[in-house]
């Protein structure tokens, strides 16, 4: 009995043993297989190469450069290989001699870990001309991975600096949010690099190596390229550099706006920088010198500069003071030169006055008494409703960050931000631009728009995305029922830039093509009450002078383009702001924007030559 009771513990052992084999051979066979090709399949995420920016004819505004990073074996600093890696160190540095010794050791013990299992990047970027010559050295040596690199570029430095943006280092945060930041180390921060950074930045590839336990590459077994898409402006390179050759020795903006479709053509703030420092990061002493700059050339001012728009806006106002029904085209006022109301002065910048003026005649000639008296009796709520309309006080939507909404006062605005009642002092100040009213070089290209065509474009300076073409819907703002109103204010502006009293028109005599326009002087500081007699700006302090404007659109036969410029501090708009505007159209016409049959009879043959001249180097 006890030998049959040991024979069949012992069968019965063999037999739970046997089963247990058979688990572990034929049952776990499949977990352990994904377990052994987890532990020895490394997953590699491989960098796009950033898309390039391009102009409308394809001229490179942001491209690549080609080159090289240098990454060293890990572990040598913690397991006290010092003598190893200062030989590797010495023999990168013999080679390059441009790379400082101590801040790769620096940049290498700071990475070192216990936890760290791969080559550790001490050099993110050589040129291919200095590291072509020491790549077959350094890759024989184990110890040292070179590997292919790209490094932002922009080749024409400053030109469109505020428009193009640039990219720099990724942080914490950016390495957080975006999968892509992690492993290029690089993300757009302004301008186009960070609106559209998404589409710039691409897609990763996927690689999948085999490797041993000791982490020795074995093969490739799977592989996806990264993608990445190049991105193409509506920007001509040759319209963008000659506006910052116009800019060269002022501060302002510029915006060339196709009214038909929001394709912006050139525009740019000035001063303008380089944008090549910040790709690998600017000194503390350079950023300390660009911000506390007075010259603000870091503010993107096509849509974070707020301005008082002055006399450009009183087109706005003027149709509010036909939709009120108060009053119409015809309706006079006699400007004195001097409006006293509650107390105060409230001065045209004519001293002795314009007379007998109707509405046509007050934008023409810029009289602040006519626009005064008619804004009491409109009320300021009816006033900024239409200005408001007319894209002053909300963002224009263009396709740069962080655009600026501005101010647009009315009572509701000042109870909100002061908490205080509104005076009807504000409303007279209102009208004229002048006041609480801020706004954006881009919202007055938008106004000008409207009033050249009726509708509402959204300014955008892409024009393609990879081989997607990208349109923008227009918005009608002007019923075509009150159509007689808009004519009204073109044949003003008409008067503005054509007839013998405009305040713009011996600033336009050089324009090749008829124009409408409006001037803005736009003051920076107040006038005393006590001072009979305005100082001439050019005897002003540069920081308290006036800001010119000029708006713009033509050919008046057929709008087509709007062109708004803004000097800061430049005194007198049409004095300084009229030529350049004048300048600008011209160059539009000389590139063949503007239809040959639209210039004036005067100037035929010299844009016939000019034409034929452009077409040669083209």
């Amino acid at each position: 009995m006890r030998m049959r009771f040991i024979i069949g513990f012992i069968t019965l052992f063999f037999i739970l043993l046997l089963v247990r084999i058979y688990y572990l051979c034929i049952k776990s066979n499949a977990y352990y297989e994904e377990l052994s090709l987890k532990n020895s399949i490394k997953t590699e995420y491989l960098p796009p190469i950033r898309g390039a920016i391009l102009d409308k004819h394809n001229t490179p505004l942001a491209i690549n450069q080609l080159g090289f990073s240098i990454s060293i074996k890990p572990h040598l600093y913690i397991y006290k290989k010092e003598e190893e890696l200062e030989k590797i160190l010495s023999l990168i540095t013999g080679c390059l001699k441009e790379q400082d010794y101590e801040k790769l050791y620096k940049t290498y013990k700071r990475q070192d870990s216990y936890y760290n299992q791969d080559y550790i990047e001490i050099i993110d970027f050589v040129d291919y001309d200095s590291g072509s010559k020491c790549y077959s050295m350094l890759n024989l040596i184990d110890d040292i991975k070179v590997f292919p690199a790209t490094k932002r570029y922009y080749p024409y430095a400053h030109v469109a600096s505020h428009i193009i943006g640039y990219v720099g280092k990724a942080n914490t945060q950016d390495v957080t949010d975006d999968d892509i930041a992690k492993i290029t180390g690089y993300v757009g921060r302004s301008g186009m690099e960070r609106y559209y950074n998404s589409y710039l930045q691409g897609e990763k590839g996927v690689k999948k190596i085999k490797v041993n336990a000791l982490n020795k590459d074995l093969g490739t077994i799977f592989e996806s390229m990264p993608k990445s898409k190049d991105i193409k402006l509506n920007i001509d390179f040759r319209l963008q550099k000659y506006l910052s050759d116009l800019y060269k020795d002022k501060e302002g903006a510029v915006i060339i706006l196709n009214i038909e479709n929001g394709e912006i053509l050139a525009a740019g703030s000035y001063p303008e920088y380089d944008l090549n420092p910040f790709v690998g990061g600017i000194s503390q002493a350079k950023w300390d010198e660009i911000i506390k700059s007075l010259k603000h050339p870091f503010t993107n001012k096509l849509v974070n500069g707020l301005y008082p728009p002055g006399s450009i806006i009183k087109m706005g106002v003027g149709l509010s003071f036909l939709e009120s029904g108060k009053l119409d085209a015809s309706t006079t006022y006699n400007c004195t030169g001097t409006f006293l109301f509650g107390g105060r002065k409230f001065r045209c910048h004519v001293l002795w006055g314009h007379g007998k003026m109707n509405l046509n005649d007050a934008i023409r000639a810029s009289c602040d008494d006519y626009f005064y008296k008619g804004s009491l009796k409109v009320g300021i709520d009816a006033i900024s409703d239409t200005l408001m309309e007319l894209g002053f006080g909300q963002k224009t939507g263009v396709d740069l960050p962080n655009e600026f909404v501005g101010v647009v006062p009315n009572k509701f605005w000042k109870s909100q931000k002061f908490n205080q009642p509104w005076y009807n002092g504000e409303t007279l100040i209102t009208s004229i631009g002048q006041g609480n009213f801020l706004s954006t070089p881009m919202q007055v290209a938008v106004h000008m728009g409207i009033l050249a065509k009726g509708y509402k474009v959204t300014p955008h300076f892409i024009n393609q995305i990879g081989d997607e073409k990208i349109v923008f819907e227009k918005e009608q703002v002007i019923d075509p029922a009150n159509k007689q109103n808009l004519l009204i204010l073109q044949k003003a502006m008409y008067d503005v830039a054509n007839h013998i009293k405009g305040t713009a028109t011996r600033h336009f005599k050089n324009s090749y093509i008829t124009l409408a326009a409006k001037t803005g002087t736009a003051q920076v500081v107040g006038i005393s009450q006590n001072e009979k007699k305005r100082m001439l700006e050019e005897d002003m302090e540069y920081y308290t002078r006036s800001h010119a404007w000029v708006s713009a659109y033509g050919p008046y036969e057929n709008p087509k383009y709007a062109v708004v410029v803004l000097v800061e501090h430049g005194g007198h708009g049409g004095v300084t702001s009229g030529p350049l505007v004048a300048d600008i159209f011209n160059k539009l016409v000389e590139y063949g924007y503007i239809d040959i049959k639209y210039v004036k009879k005067e100037f035929k043959d010299i844009v016939t030559q000019k034409l034929e001249q452009n077409k040669a180097i083209k």
